[in-house]
C-alpha cells in the first residue's frame, strides 16, 4: 500500500515540476522577449519632445511662418515632501498657477497630490506667462514641484497675407491645409523623447532617472512667392470684390512664365491661419450667429472650408474667352489656318446636334474679319470655325498638350481634377466641339489656365507651376530645389510670335484694353464664362458670370503672366457690365502698375504717355505762401490758399496732396495756413462711374477734387472705379484715381443658351 502511495505521490511531483517547466520555458524561452519588453514598458515611461517645425520664407527672406517657444507646465507631486511643510507648498503652488494660468485652484491643488514625479498641468504657454511663473516661483522660495518643459507654436507674421497657400497647423503641430500640409514631413522633423523610469508601484522616479533623446528640428522652405507682390494681388482683389459685389469669390495669379514659379497666388475669402477656425468675414460670421441649431452648424462648418480653399488650385470654372488664344495658337500651329485667313461672322452659327445658333457676344456681327481681327475681337463664331477645321481628334490632342487634361503638377494640395469631353465626344458631337473651342462646357482650374497661357508667352513650353522654390536644412544646406525644366513643347516660337503680337494689339484697341499699362506693352486676353451648369439647376434664376482677364507683360519678351477673375460679379455695380474686359481688367491693370515696376521691369513711355503722367507734390510745409508759391511755381503747379494769406511770410500749415502724393501735370496743390473753419474744407466725393474723362474732369472741378487718370486713353473709355468711394468726405484738393475702360467693343455674356 505504501509503496502505492509514494509512487502516486512521486508522479504527482513529477507532474507538478513538469508543469512548472513548461511554463518556465513558455514564458521566458517562447515568450520571453514579449515579457521583457512588457515589463520594459511597465518601469519605463516615455514623453514626447516636440521637434522645431521648420520655418517658411518668402522669395526675398521674409518670414511667412514660422515656430516659437512655448512651455508646457508639469507638476512633481512627489517632490512636495520634501518641504517642511508639503500641505502649504501645495496650497501655495496651487494658489499661485491657478492664478497666472487662469485655471481652478481646486484643480490644480488635486494635481499635486500623489507620488508621482510627472503630472501635466497645461501646455502651449507663452513665453511671457513663464516667466511670470518663474518669477512666482522665486518669489517664494518653490525650488521644486513645478517643471517648465519648451515646446513651440506656430505663428504667421503676415497674418492673412498667403493663408490659402501657407495653411495652417493643428494643436499637435500638423500640417492640415496648404504648404503646412503638402510639405508636413520636411517640416515636422523628428520628435525627440523623454524617457523616465517608474517603480513598482507605478510611480515616477526622480529626475536623475530621467534620458533625453534630442529632436531633431524639420527643414525650412524658402517660396517663390514674393510678399510684397501677394499683398498687392489681395489689395486689389479684395477692393474688386467689394466694389463689383463678387459673391463666389476671386483669384489672382502671377506666375514667371519661364519657369513656372508662383509669385504671388491671392483668392478669397481668406483667414488668419494665426486663429484658422474662426470665420474671418465679420458679415458672414453675423449672418451664421443669427442662426441656430444644426441649421448654424451646418453654415459654420461650410464657412470654414470656404475660407481654407484653395480657389487657385481646387475650384474649376469654365475659362471662357481666356481660352481662344489656345484654340487660335492651335489652328495657326497645325496650318488649318493662317494670319490671312477670314470669316464672316453673322452674329451666330449653327452646329449640327444643336438646335438653336450659338451666339457671338456681339450679336449683330462682326462681318468679314481677319484671324487677327476675330481674336483680338474675342469672336465666338470664328473659334468655333478654327474647331471645325481642326477637328475633334486633333483639338483633343492639343487640349492636352497644353495640360488641360491632366494635373498641373503644383506642389499644392488638393488640385481639382478637369472635366471635358472626351476624344471620341468631341468627334461625335459637334456643339461639344463648337462650345469647347472658345472655352465653354468644359471645367479647368485657374492654375491649368495660367499655366497654358504662360507656354503661349514663353514660346510654347509647358512649365510646372510650383510654390517651393528650395528646401534648406537648419545650417542653410540646400536639401531639395524645384524642377524647372519644361514638361514639353506645346507650339512653335513663330506661332507664339503672332498670338503675341495680336494680344498686345488687343489691349491697346481691341476687347481687351481694360489691361492697358502706361509705359508697358501688355498682352491680354479676356473671357465672360457663364455658368451654365449651375443656371440649368434653377432656370427661373439670371445666369451667373464668372468676369477674367489674362495677360503678361512686357509683350517684346514676356517674364511674367497674370491671371485675375471675380466669380458671379454684381453687374448693377458697373453700368450693367460683366464681362472680364469691364470688371476684371481694370484691376489686372492695377495690379501689374505696381509689380512690374517693383519687379525690375523698367517702363518704356510713349511720348503721349509720359505727357499724361502726374507728378509728384513738393514739400512746401513749414515754408512760408511766398516761398511755396515760388516752389509750385518751379514744379509747374497752381495753388490755392485755405485760411489767411494776406501776408507772404504766413507759413503754411498743410497741403493737400500731402508731400510725394501724386498730382496730375499742372494740377493744383491746396496751401492751408490759419485762421479757417476746417470742417468747411471737407467736401463730399461725387460717383465718378459712367463718365468720360471730360465729364469727369467738370465733375471734380466744381466739386474742388482733382482726378488722376488710370487705364485707357481713348476717347470712347468710361469711369469704372474710382479711388475714394462716392459719399466719403476728403479735404479740398484731395486727387481721387480714376479707373477708364473702354466697353465700346466690350465682350459680354449670353452666348450659349442652356442645355
Amino acid at each position: 500500500m505504501w509503496r502505492k502511495a509514494m509512487g502516486l505521490a512521486a508522479a504527482l511531483v513529477f507532474i507538478g515540476f513538469g508543469a512548472v517547466l513548461v511554463s518556465l520555458f513558455r514564458w521566458q524561452i517562447l515568450r520571453g522577449e514579449e515579457m521583457s519588453n512588457a515589463a520594459l514598458d511597465q518601469s519605463l515611461r516615455s514623453t514626447t519632445l516636440s521637434a522645431m517645425r521648420g520655418t517658411i520664407y518668402d522669395a526675398t527672406g521674409k518670414v511667412l511662418a514660422q515656430s516659437a517657444s512655448v512651455w508646457t507646465v508639469v507638476l512633481e507631486p512627489a517632490y512636495f515632501e520634501n518641504y517642511d511643510d508639503p500641505e502649504a507648498a501645495r496650497r501655495k503652488v496651487a494658489s499661485g498657477l491657478a492664478s497666472i494660468l487662469d485655471m481652478d485652484e481646486e484643480e490644480v491643488y488635486e494635481k499635486t497630490q500623489g507620488n508621482s514625479y510627472f503630472v501635466y498641468l497645461k501646455r502651449r504657454v507663452e513665453t511671457s506667462i513663464r516667466d511670470e511663473i518663474n518669477q512666482f516661483l522665486e518669489d517664494n522660495e518653490l525650488s521644486a514641484g513645478v517643471r517648465l518643459i519648451e515646446d513651440y507654436k506656430r505663428y504667421y507674421p503676415y497674418g492673412t497675407v498667403a493663408s490659402t497657400v501657407l495653411g495652417f497647423t493643428g494643436t499637435d503641430g500638423q500640417g492640415l491645409e496648404g504648404l503646412e500640409l503638402q510639405y508636413d514631413t520636411e517640416l515636422s522633423g523628428t520628435a525627440g523623447r523623454l524617457i523616465s523610469a517608474q517603480n513598482a508601484l507605478g510611480t515616477d522616479m526622480p529626475f536623475e532617472y530621467e534620458q533625453y533623446v534630442e529632436a531633431e528640428d524639420g527643414y525650412n522652405l524658402v517660396l517663390t512667392i514674393d510678399e510684397t507682390v501677394q499683398s498687392i494681388l489681395e489689395k486689389y482683389l479684395a477692393e474688386g470684390v467689394e466694389q463689383f459685389n463678387v459673391k463666389n469669390g476671386a483669384v489672382a495669379i502671377l506666375m514667371d512664365v519661364d519657369t513656372g514659379a508662383i509669385l504671388g497666388m491671392a483668392t478669397t475669402p481668406t483667414y488668419d491661419p494665426n486663429d484658422p477656425f474662426t470665420i474671418y468675414d465679420e458679415g458672414l460670421q453675423a449672418e451664421i450667429d443669427a442662426l441656430s441649431g444644426e441649421e448654424q452648424d451646418e453654415a459654420f462648418n461650410a464657412a470654414q472650408l470656404k475660407q481654407w480653399r484653395n480657389k487657385a488650385v481646387t475650384d474649376t470654372y469654365y475659362p471662357g474667352s481666356v481660352f481662344k488664344m489656345c484654340t487660335y495658337a492651335m489652328g495657326l500651329e497645325e496650318g488649318v489656318v493662317s494670319e490671312d485667313s477670314t470669316f464672316t461672322c453673322t452674329g451666330g452659327i449653327t452646329v449640327p446636334g444643336w438646335d438653336d445658333p450659338i451666339n457671338c457676344w456681339y450679336h449683330a456681327g462682326h462681318g468679314t474679319e481677319t484671324f487677327r481681327e476675330g481674336l483680338y475681337n474675342s469672336c465666338n463664331p470664328w473659334a468655333i470655325h478654327i474647331g471645325q477645321l481642326l477637328g475633334g481628334e486633333t483639338f483633343a490632342k492639343y487640349r492636352e498638350a497644353f495640360g488641360f487634361t491632366e494635373s498641373t503638377g503644383i506642389d499644392l494640395p488638393g488640385e481639382a481634377t478637369t472635366l471635358y469631353h472626351s476624344e471620341e465626344e468631341l468627334v461625335l458631337t459637334a456643339s461639344n466641339l463648337a462650345v469647347e473651342s472658345f472655352g465653354q462646357n468644359f471645367s479647368i482650374t485657374p492654375i491649368h489656365m495660367i499655366t497654358a497661357a504662360a507656354a503661349i508667352a514663353n514660346g510654347g513650353y509647358l512649365v510646372t507651376p510650383h510654390v517651393m522654390d528650395r528646401i534648406v536644412d537648419q545650417d542653410g544646406n540646400i536639401v531639395e530645389t524645384a524642377d524647372t525644366s519644361y514638361r514639353r513643347q506645346v507650339v512653335s516660337q513663330e506661332t507664339c510670335d503672332v498670338i503675341i503680337d495680336i494680344l498686345r494689339q488687343n489691349v491697346e484697341e481691341g476687347t481687351a484694353t481694360g489691361g492697358y499699362v502706361a509705359g508697358y506693352r501688355v498682352c491680354g486676353k479676356t473671357g465672360t464664362s457663364e455658368k451654365v451648369a449651375q443656371h440649368n439647376e434653377d432656370p427661373s434664376k439670371p445666369m451667373e458670370y464668372i468676369a477674367s482677364y489674362c495677360g503678361f507683360a512686357p509683350a517684346e519678351d514676356p517674364k511674367y503672366a497674370l491671371l485675375v477673375f471675380f466669380d458671379e460679379p454684381d453687374d448693377d455695380t458697373n453700368g450693367g457690365y460683366n464681362g472680364g474686359n469691364a470688371v476684371a481688367g481694370p484691376y489686372f491693370a492695377k495690379m501689374m502698375e505696381e509689380i512690374l515696376p517693383y519687379l525690375g521691369v523698367e517702363a518704356q513711355y510713349s511720348d503721349e504717355e509720359y505727357a499724361a503722367l502726374d507728378t509728384v507734390a513738393p514739400n512746401v510745409t513749414g515754408l512760408t505762401l511766398e516761398e511755396a508759391y515760388a516752389e509750385l511755381e518751379e514744379a509747374g503747379l497752381t495753388y490755392s490758399v485755405v485760411g489767411d494769406e494776406s501776408d507772404g511770410s504766413i507759413e503754411v500749415t498743410a497741403q493737400v496732396p500731402q508731400s510725394g502724393g501724386a498730382v496730375p501735370k499742372e494740377g493744383k496743390v491746396v496751401l492751408y495756413t490759419n485762421g479757417y473753419d476746417e470742417e468747411s474744407t471737407y467736401v463730399e466725393v461725387p460717383s465718378f462711374i459712367g463718365y468720360d474723362v471730360t465729364n469727369a474732369s467738370y465733375v471734380a472741378s466744381i466739386n474742388q477734387l482733382q482726378i488722376s487718370v488710370s487705364g485707357s486713353s481713348s476717347d470712347a473709355a468710361e469711369v469704372t472705379g474710382q479711388s475714394i468711394a462716392a459719399g466719403e468726405k476728403v479735404q479740398i484738393g484731395t486727387v481721387i484715381t480714376l479707373s477708364f475702360v473702354d466697353n465700346t467693343n466690350a465682350e459680354t455674356g449670353a452666348t450659349v443658351e442652356s442645355e
